[in-house]
């Protein structure tokens, strides 16, 4: 079984910080496949009774019932936050200063977090135009994260993000979802408000959380009321 590093702490008894300055020491047996860090349970296992350390079999969680609701932008925008006057005058620079402002965010998780952003631009821009990014790693973060959260970066100033419209990107929206499914799910609703000129031409001119905030519960209301139809 492959754990997350959060597993690995939790069946250790151990805090986080304390397994990620191990795994940063080469202290645990861990295996690489690209960026990604591989645990498996059963050599963590070994090298705890080796160590006299505890080791308690993970309980993987029950998979979410068919039909189970997703999480809506609101909540997900909300646990990532609204970044102001964020600086840069290129895409690494804006993506490592984000990065590094976000909340909630360990470290070596920024890190990591960092370098699967510029992997990710470097395949092909998320400027999506209207000057309007929506950065986000190429695979989900399940090692990463448990819950999904979109943070919000108004630039400093816009910058050449390489847009399919040439216009220089103004607002970021970093999207990070442990799964496929949750991560489409989010980018269809983010799409949704994105395509509203009047919602692009509101992130120009105002970038108050709260009026943001209040801005997309009603884009959620446009939405919800439209699945019914």
């Amino acid at each position: 079984m492959k754990l997350s590093i959060k597993e690995v702490a939790k069946c250790l008894q151990l805090p986080l910080s304390t397994v990620e300055r191990w795994i940063r020491q080469g202290r645990i047996p861990i295996q690489k496949s690209g960026n990604n860090l591989i645990f498996n349970d059963s050599a963590i296992e070994k090298w705890a009774e080796v160590h006299n350390l505890p080791f308690t079999k993970p309980q993987k969680d029950k998979a979410p019932q068919e039909g189970s609701r997703l999480e809506n932008l609101l909540p997900v925008m909300k646990r990532g936050g609204v970044l102001h006057n964020v600086k840069g005058s290129d895409v690494p620079a804006v993506l490592q200063y984000a990065v590094n402002k976000m909340p909630a965010l360990s470290a070596s998780v920024k890190i990591r977090l960092y370098e699967r952003l510029l992997e990710r631009e470097n395949l092909t821009s998320t400027g999506i135009g209207k000057g309007v990014a929506l950065p986000h790693p190429h695979d989900p973060l399940a090692d990463i994260i448990e819950k999904p959260l979109i943070a919000t970066c108004f630039l400093e100033k816009p910058i050449d993000f390489a847009a399919i419209d040439d216009k220089p990107v103004f607002v970021m929206f970093i999207l990070l979802s442990p799964t496929i499914k949750i991560h489409l799910h989010l980018l269809s609703r983010l799409s949704y408000c994105v395509r509203d000129n009047a919602f692009v031409e509101f992130l120009k001119t105002s970038s108050d959380s709260d009026a943001f905030f209040s801005k997309i519960a009603d884009f959620e209301k446009q939405l919800d009321k439209a699945d019914h139809y």
